[in-house]
């Protein structure tokens, strides 16, 4: 399993940690019931502290995205409200790449695509004017 953390960003590191669990399950690239890292490895992967695992992994069980077993180790637990957003963001995927077909199709460059999207995020429903 592959995380990169980036400690510049003034995120603290087991928040970006926690972020990339839960984007991992809610793509799919990790499933419910596959197993995590242990702490101790995970730790000495990223270069981390332990107790900085151990914070995540606790708030990701407190948030229900995994479930802790003593002596096991720690497992993805997608619970019913966590499986009904990734299932609702693999639909938006799913929409998303649809979309991005279309518009390739229409002639749009990747870059223009990314632009387009980025506009309507900070700006929603505004009409672009033409020069």
């Amino acid at each position: 399993m592959f995380f990169e953390l980036t400690p510049t960003t003034g995120q603290p590191i087991y928040l970006q940690l926690m972020q990339q669990i839960r984007h991992a399950a809610e793509t799919g690239a990790i499933r419910d019931g596959d197993q995590l890292p242990s702490i101790r490895s995970l730790a000495e992967e990223l270069i981390v502290s332990p107790n900085t695992v151990v914070r995540a992994y606790t708030e990701l069980e407190r948030e229900g995205w995994i479930e802790l077993r003593h002596g096991t180790g720690a497992f993805i637990s997608v619970k019913r409200r966590t499986r009904s957003l990734t299932d609702h963001v693999q639909a938006a995927r799913d929409k998303m790449r649809s979309l991005i077909d279309r518009l390739r199709d229409d002639g749009l460059s990747s870059d223009e695509i990314r632009r387009v999207f980025e506009a309507e995020l900070l700006h929603p429903g505004e009409t672009v004017k033409k020069r």
